[in-house]
């Protein structure tokens, strides 16, 4: 089961990634980010409730708390290294760095996916990458290259950590962790947000945008939370970095956008790489 729950995980990051990149294209991104995570945290809660989990572990809100501030992390600088540098250099930085983490921790924890699984791991890691890839043309500043590099790294650590961290609550924990990293990453918003003296405010076309990115994210999470707990953290963050594909494919469905060489490519290896994965 932990293939169904890791594929449909990756399906929700991907039309989540969508809902809030057009939220944004509307409307400030901390903004778009308050309010999403808010909508992301009562879907949390309607989970919790209807799942009926036990009062949680100081452990396990432990760790949700920290994979929550790291998470935020993660976008923050996935955000400011979009905004200041080069797309082409910090999407793929932070697609790589981001599943890599993982798929290492999960070795350093006892991992010993088969051989096939091996292979499919092998074809997908380059998939991300190519999943993530711009079609803009890098530019020859070499201060922007370094900081694109550098903001790349960071958001991939953060959303490395938030993987690691999300997995390792026990089942019995529920969906608790979810609730302590969506609470850190709600405060971690805010407190940016007033730093900034930006106002709370959505555009009229970005509205719906941004609450289905927090209700789709979510559901992602939840996926995640369930894969993870019934399969090996490898491959399970393998399989949800994946979710670029998805996005792509919504942008040439909705936008009508090109789909590059580059992305086609990922895509190929991506599906061969979760057969492969399949197999075990």
């Amino acid at each position: 089961m932990f293939l169904i729950y890791a594929i449909t995980s990756a399906l929700f990051y991907g039309l989540g990634d969508f809902s809030g990149g057009y939220a944004a294209s509307k409307s400030k991104v901390l903004s778009v980010l308050v309010v999403s995570q808010a909508f992301g945290l009562a879907t949390a809660t309607l989970a919790l409730v209807v799942m009926g989990a036990g009062p949680p572990t100081g452990a396990d809100l432990a760790w949700g708390l920290g994979g929550g501030l790291c998470g935020a992390f993660g976008i923050v600088a996935l955000y400011r290294g979009i905004a200041r540098g080069i797309v082409a250099i910090v999407s793929p930085v932070a697609a790589a760095v981001g599943s890599i983490i993982p798929l290492v921790a999960g070795f350093a924890l006892g991992d010993r996916p088969g051989f096939p699984a091996l292979i499919g791991i092998a074809l997908c890691v380059p998939a991300i990458i190519l999943l993530s890839s711009s079609s803009g043309a890098a530019a020859s500043d070499g201060r922007a290259a370094k900081s694109s590099l550098v903001h790349g790294l960071l958001a991939g650590l953060g959303f490395g950590l938030f993987y690691v961290a999300l997995s390792r609550p026990g089942v019995h924990s529920g969906f608790w962790p979810l609730i302590a990293a969506r609470s850190a990453s709600i405060c971690v918003a805010l407190v940016v947000l007033v730093a900034r003296r930006e106002p709370l405010v959505l555009e009229k076309g970005g509205r719906a945008a941004a609450i289905m990115a927090g209700i789709l994210d979510m559901v992602a999470n939840l996926f995640f939370v369930l894969a993870s707990s019934s399969g090996m953290l490898s491959l399970v963050a393998i399989i949800v970095s994946l979710y670029p594909g998805p996005t792509v494919l919504m942008a040439r469905i909705a936008f009508k956008e090109r789909i590059t060489p580059a992305r086609a490519v990922g895509l190929g290896l991506s599906l061969v790489g979760l057969a492969m994965i399949g197999l075990k």
